[in-house]
């Protein structure tokens, strides 16, 4: 039960994460464009599996917006007071959307800091308003800490988002205040830990290149907390037992690795797109399964570079259809009839499947006794 609690207060954490997204150390122009795979064409805005992996150690996709509908944690009146406080270490904050196959023009209508002596205004990486791209694209809202005051801050972000025609989407605009830490140059004030106090000595303990400061207490330079500086910061924090040794690198136990301690070592390679998750434990895609994710749930084979999903079923390439890629763009134009037990090609003529044969690939190969294939008539 605890395990389920505290499960579902990751998922509300990460949806409102999402409309600020993947949370990463080095806040930079984020511009970069993905393929997903094929699903419902309208309006989503998320984090994907890998990204909420690293912040919460649960593979999970999160979805603030799926297919036009605003999730229903973010319309919760409770959400803000499950979320906790986004720690000093965080400097920005990553997320992704697109607007598939309709359109959508999106203004964000509100970007600020209630405290700027400690937090200034967020920033994000595009335009305040504009169009929401067609295709996948993640971009970033910067939390920039004010330097001077150490202390905890509160932000809103308000995002309207209207149809082509004007309409706004349902449940928008969203309005969201989150709660940001920021340290004095690089002081490290924590609300669950007690500030250091002062030190006669801490010149000859402040390690790291801490600094013993007029009221003999250590200023800790970027990276570094503790009273005397002597623990690293590693965010998000290292996992799978790792520890943080530097800040950002984490030292990890035997069978691990990456930058964050989330991958395993496999001895051999995991197959058909599976990832090494622990010692020579493969995580294997939808459709495949073994040791090495080297079975197909596919009896009959994915054409064209098809990828398996599931029973028999194929995720295809754009251009490609049905449920072991055989149909091709032009199936119903170029073929007047459809191809049994095979592809339809540019020609306007069937390529069959092994075992088939004809104009229609509508008829069997037979076999004699001995498994010679007896010639076609």
């Amino acid at each position: 039960m605890a395990r389920r609690d505290l499960l579902a207060n990751v998922v509300k954490y990460l949806s409102v994460l999402v409309l600020l997204a993947a949370v990463s150390q080095v806040c930079t122009r984020q511009d970069h464009y993905y393929y997903q795979e094929p699903y419902d064409d309208d309006l989503s805005l998320w984090i994907n599996e890998q990204q909420v992996k690293i912040f919460s150690g649960v593979a999970m996709k999160i979805y603030a917006i799926d297919n036009g509908r605003v999730s229903p944690h973010i319309r919760d009146p409770m959400f803000s007071h499950y979320l906790p406080i986004i720690p000093s270490e965080v400097s920005c904050v990553n997320f992704t959307w697109r607007s598939g196959s309709k359109k959508y023009h999106y203004n964000f209508d509100r970007l600020m800091s209630e405290d700027e002596s400690v937090l200034k205004p967020p920033t994000i990486s595009i335009k305040t308003s504009g169009r929401v791209p067609k295709n996948a694209k993640e971009f970033s809202v910067a939390l920039p800490c004010s330097g001077n005051v150490s202390g905890i801050a509160v932000f809103s972000i308000g995002l309207l988002i209207q149809s082509r025609k004007g309409k706004p989407v349902p449940g928008t605009p969203l309005r969201i205040k989150l709660r940001k830490e920021c340290a004095h140059r690089g002081v490290y004030r924590s609300s669950t830990l007690s500030a250091p106090g002062p030190d006669p000595e801490c010149d000859k303990k402040c390690a790291n290149r801490g600094v013993c400061n007029e009221d003999k207490i250590c200023v800790c330079p970027e990276g570094y907390m503790g009273q005397y500086c002597q623990t690293a910061l590693c965010y998000p924090q290292c996992m799978n037992g790792g520890n943080c040794t530097a800040p950002g690198n984490c030292s990890c136990p035997l069978g691990y690795q990456g930058r964050h301690c989330e991958g395993g070592i496999c001895s051999e390679k995991c197959l058909n797109g599976g990832k090494c998750i622990q010692k020579d434990k493969c995580e294997c895609t939808k459709g495949y399964y073994g040791l090495r994710c080297e079975f197909s749930k596919c009896v009959i084979p994915c054409l064209h570079e098809g990828k398996c999903k599931g029973v028999n079923k194929c995720r295809c390439k754009p251009g490609l259809s049905g449920d072991h890629c055989q149909i091709g763009r032009r199936q119903r134009s170029t073929c007047k009839r459809p191809c049994k037990h095979g592809t339809c090609m540019p020609d306007h003529t069937c390529t069959c499947f092994d075992g088939w044969f004809g104009k229609l690939c509508n008829r069997r190969e037979k076999k004699k006794r001995n498994g010679a294939k007896l010639p076609r008539g």
